[in-house]
Parts: structure tokens; C-alpha cells; sequence
């Protein structure tokens, strides 16, 4: 499993080390939209944990030698 965050880190919007998968606006795009990582909201507070956020990047992982085979 890939492990680009601290599993037993919280994060927030804002936080520099999301802009790995996208900027404060493209977050907020997708959860008005819906997609992207799991996330916990306390009150007006978006709170992604570490342990969430690698498994949403394993699950977008492409291995180039089987793109596109069924």
C-alpha cells in the first residue's frame, strides 16, 4: 500500500501537504461535488485522515502494465 501521508496524522484543508492531490479549491470542488477522499466534518471543519487519504491514493493507483486489459 502506498503511504505518501502520516496514517495516524489528521489533516486539514489548507494543510501543504494535500496540495499533493490537489489545492485548497479542487478539494472543495469535490466535496461540494461528492468525490475525492473520505472525510470527517466537525461543524464548518473538513478533517481528512492520514490512514484515508493513502487508501483513496492506492485506489488511484495505475500500474501502466496493465492499463487498458481485461
Amino acid at each position: 500500500m502506498v503511504e505518501i501521508f502520516e496514517k495516524d496524522r489528521n489533516y486539514v484543508l489548507g494543510d501543504p501537504e494535500l496540495d499533493i492531490i490537489g489545492d485548497r479549491d479542487k478539494l472543495a470542488q469535490w466535496l461540494h461535488k461528492g468525490m475525492g477522499p473520505p472525510y470527517i466534518k466537525l461543524g464548518r471543519k473538513i478533517i481528512y485522515s492520514g490512514a484515508d487519504l493513502n487508501a483513496w491514493v492506492e485506489a488511484h493507483r495505475v500500474d501502466p502494465s496493465r492499463a487498458g486489459r481485461n
